[in-house]
């Protein structure tokens, strides 16, 4: 049976391509899960990708990867920075997170520089743009089997 990946994006990130190019680029979340369902087949895997502004929706979505998942690809977006309810989620499901940002979250404003996400996260990645994504899913696939 192939692994199946999870790509949960939160707030925002449906805004990629025309919000704040300078920090962002101008890949389309669109262009980035074509490029993640390309990748994930060509590695034999399943992938589902998601995403939603709301705080309790992101939640659920994690949620709903326990027991399905081998691993969640997390991008929360600002609630990353605020939410200990997306924190929480990923500790009841149970499941292997990395953490992706398309920007370097450590060369930004003084409040990013803090995760309740990566604490409890198997990894994080950021500060490469879309390839992120990429690298997150070649991380989850290299992982032992649950």
């Amino acid at each position: 049976m192939a692994k199946r990946i999870h790509v949960i994006n939160g707030p925002n990130l449906n805004m990629l391509g025309s919000r704040e190019a300078e920090i962002y680029g101008t890949v389309t979340l669109k262009q980035i899960a074509d490029a993640c369902a390309e990748h994930a087949k060509r590695l034999g895997l399943e992938l589902e990708f998601h995403q939603t502004n709301s705080e309790g929706k992101l939640v659920d979505l994690i949620q709903a990867a326990r027991g399905v998942a081998d691993g969640v690809v997390l991008n929360a977006g600002a609630y990353t920075h605020t939410s200990v309810a997306v924190r929480d989620a990923i500790v009841a499901a149970g499941v292997p997170v990395v953490e992706v940002h398309l920007s370097n979250i450590f060369a930004r404003e003084e409040f990013r520089h803090v995760s309740h996400i990566s604490p409890v996260a198997a990894g994080l990645i950021c500060g490469f743009g879309a390839t992120g994504y990429i690298l997150a899913i070649n991380a989850l696939a290299a992982r032992p089997a649950n």
